[in-house]
């Protein structure tokens, strides 16, 4: 079976200059490997006509499938579209079918359009026009010498509606795919490179139809087993057997056997025990409580969070009592204990995560170096709590607290049934 490879061409200066984060590129690429379509090369280009044409032709020369996200807004650097109108030799003509999609949106939300915004509806009239249900710039599909071009909006909430609802099933249609799966498990406390050890012999047995990778992340580490072929009976199976085994080789440390986050795994246990959970944040500031609600669903267990960054919010609202904070400081033991214990009573919740720390850049003392944080977690019957020693900047330190925090609370929970 041919292997069909695409490349993803991202365009725009924020994206070269940093201001905004590509992240339609990691998107898309997993939409695609999904359906047996690998990609080949990504490739991000600022709003310049001559480096966007030649992308377009190096893409060309290399894959059938070229992607393409960005400049289809309605300001003067928006050039793919006249420039796509130009590489294909087709003029702009208005598509009825956008036109409609434009007027509607505007008269829902009440707004006055002008011509820049009608403007919107233009199409070279060489492409077939994708609908944008989710905005005004309609995608464009074009075609040729074998080689399919599609255009979609920067917009992430666009660009993946346009993928899900049109583009992904073209190309179904289009090409004979392999068929692909996936399975993926979620460690925590447990380095990479101790777990690789811990499995070189399973990963070294691996029949060639199956690849695994390690995907590494603040504390964590995702095992993907991927296999390829074009008997889905025979692969599934076969990966479920080589999956069973790696699940049981790495039992200690596995948090889940779904391609899901540590906080999602912690609201599915929480919210299938009928339990609560709040947060008594410091160092943090909000930040645990921030990826437990990012989960659809977390109000059912989520109860809500004081954000105690001040030592006088954590004698008023948590009751840490004065003498605590004097003794011990407020990173300390005694003080994340004290917080949960306050936590607790005050919202009325079953378990309860606490962090104070030093994040740094400064604040640090030769006793309590930056990095230092202490995480507690509790219920009505017992706390336990934790000292680390981070080491980055303070945005990583952040996010490690809040993953390790996470963990520790995770294994609290499954102790205390």
């Amino acid at each position: 079976m041919e292997k069909i490879v695409a490349s993803i061409i991202t365009i725009g200066d924020e994206l070269l200059i940093g201001q905004v984060v590509d992240t339609n590129s990691a998107w898309m690429g997993q939409e695609l490997n999904k359906n047996g379509i690998w990609v080949g090369r990504r490739v991000a280009v600022g709003d310049v006509r001559e480096d966007i044409w030649q992308a377009l032709d190096q893409e060309f020369q290399r894959t059938q499938i070229i992607l393409i996200t960005g400049g289809l807004g309605p300001t003067a650097d928006d050039i793919t579209k006249p420039l796509l109108c130009d590489y294909f030799g087709g003029k702009l003509v208005v598509d009825p079918g956008a036109l409609d999609n434009v007027k509607k949106i505007f008269a829902r939300l009440q707004r006055p359009m002008i011509d820049r915004n009608l403007q919107q509806a233009e199409v070279p009239d060489v492409c077939t026009v994708i609908p944008n249900h989710r905005g005004t710039a309609p995608g464009m599909w074009f075609e040729k010498e074998g080689r399919i071009f599609v255009s979609m909006p920067g917009v992430p909430h666009e660009m993946k509606g346009m993928m899900t609802d049109s583009v992904i099933p073209a190309l179904r249609q289009r090409f004979r795919l392999p068929f692909i799966a996936h399975r993926t498990l979620l460690t925590a406390g447990i380095g990479e490179s101790f777990l690789a050890e811990h499995i070189k012999d399973f990963e070294a047995t691996l029949p060639a139809s199956i690849k695994m990778a390690y995907l590494p992340n603040y504390g964590m580490v995702r095992l993907r087993l991927t296999i390829q072929g074009e008997d889905p009976v025979a692969m599934e199976t076969l990966l479920q057997e080589r999956f069973d085994t790696l699940k049981g080789l790495v039992a200690e440390w596995m948090v889940t056997d779904e391609d899901i986050s540590l906080q999602a795994a912690i609201g599915r246990l929480l919210r299938s025990r009928g339990q609560t959970l709040a947060t008594a944040e410091s160092c943090t500031g909000g930040y645990i409580a921030h990826l437990i609600t990012s989960i659809p669903g977390s109000s059912h267990y989520f109860k809500g969070s004081v954000v105690s960054y001040d030592n006088e919010v954590k004698k008023k609202m948590l009751h840490v009592a004065p003498q605590t904070l004097e003794q011990h400081g407020a990173v300390s033991q005694a003080t994340v204990e004290e917080m949960v214990k306050g936590a607790l009573a005050q919202l009325d919740t079953d378990f309860v995560i606490a962090t104070s720390g030093i994040m740094g850049p400064d604040g640090g003392s030769p006793e309590k170096p930056v990095g230092t944080v202490w995480i507690a977690v509790g219920n009505h019957q017992q706390v336990q709590s934790q000292q680390f020693s981070f080491r980055f900047d303070r945005l990583r330190n952040i996010e490690l607290a809040a993953t390790n925090a996470l963990n520790l609370l995770r294994k609290f929970i499954l102790s205390a049934s």
